[in-house]
C-alpha cells in the first residue's frame, strides 16, 4: 500500500458516551415492536454524531485531515449536547432515515462542523451539500413509504431523553464494511481543547 492509494473509508464523527449508546438500543428494541415492515437497524455500539463523510482516502489525506482538526479544535471548548426526540428523515410520509436528534450547544456545534467543511474543501474535499443536522441513526428504510406506525411512534416518543454528555473530543474513524455490517477503527482522537 502506498500513502496515495485511496482505501481508507473514513468519516470525522463525535463518540457518544456508552450511557446514551445504551438508551438509544432500549428505544431500538421498542420500535422494532411497534413498526411494522422492513427497517435496517444500525448496530447501537457502533453509532456516532458524524460531521465529515470523506469515501475513501488515502494515508496522506488522514494525515492532512487530522493536522485541519486540530488547528480548528485547537480554539474550541467542550460542547454540551443532549441526544433527545426521535426524528426521521425527510418526511415520515418518505421516510428513510430514524433517528435521535441532538440539542444544547447544537449551534456551536453547527458553526465548528461548518469550520472544518471549509477547511476540508481547502484540502480537496467537495462540500457537503445538504444542511447540517448532528443526529445518531437509529434505523434506514430501503423502501419509503412501507414502513406503518412512524407518525405514531414520532408522537410516542417526541419527549424520549438519551441522555446529556459534554463532547471534549472529535475522532477520525475508518470504516470497514462487512457482510455483517461496519467495523469502525479510530484512525486518530483530537481533542477539543479551547
Amino acid at each position: 500500500m502506498t500513502d496515495g492509494e485511496k482505501n481508507i473509508r473514513a468519516f470525522l464523527a463525535i463518540e457518544p458516551p456508552e450511557e446514551i449508546l445504551a438508551a438509544a438500543s432500549r428505544l431500538q428494541e421498542k420500535l422494532k415492536r411497534e413498526l411494522t415492515g422492513k427497517v435496517s437497524w444500525t448496530r447501537p455500539h457502533g453509532n456516532h454524531l458524524t460531521l465529515k463523510f470523506f469515501g475513501d482516502i488515502s494515508q496522506n489525506d488522514v494525515a492532512n485531515i487530522c493536522n485541519a482538526v486540530r488547528q480548528r479544535a485547537a480554539a474550541v471548548l467542550p460542547i454540551l449536547l443532549t441526544v433527545r426526540q426521535m426524528g426521521v428523515f425527510p418526511n415520515p410520509q418518505k421516510a428513510r432515515v430514524l433517528w435521535l436528534g441532538t440539542e444544547g450547544e447544537v449551534e456551536k456545534l453547527a458553526q465548528l462542523q461548518k469550520q472544518l467543511e471549509d477547511d476540508f474543501a481547502r484540502i480537496g474535499f467537495p462540500q457537503e451539500t445538504r444542511p447540517f443536522r448532528a443526529h445518531l441513526t437509529l434505523g434506514r428504510i430501503k423502501f419509503p413509504g412501507s414502513v406503518q406506525g412512524i407518525d405514531k411512534a414520532l408522537d410516542k416518543y417526541k419527549d424520549f431523553t438519551a441522555g446529556e454528555f459534554r463532547d471534549t473530543e472529535l475522532i477520525l474513524f475508518q470504516s470497514k464494511l462487512t457482510p455483517q455490517g461496519a467495523i469502525y477503527t479510530r484512525l486518530a482522537t483530537i481533542p477539543l481543547r479551547g
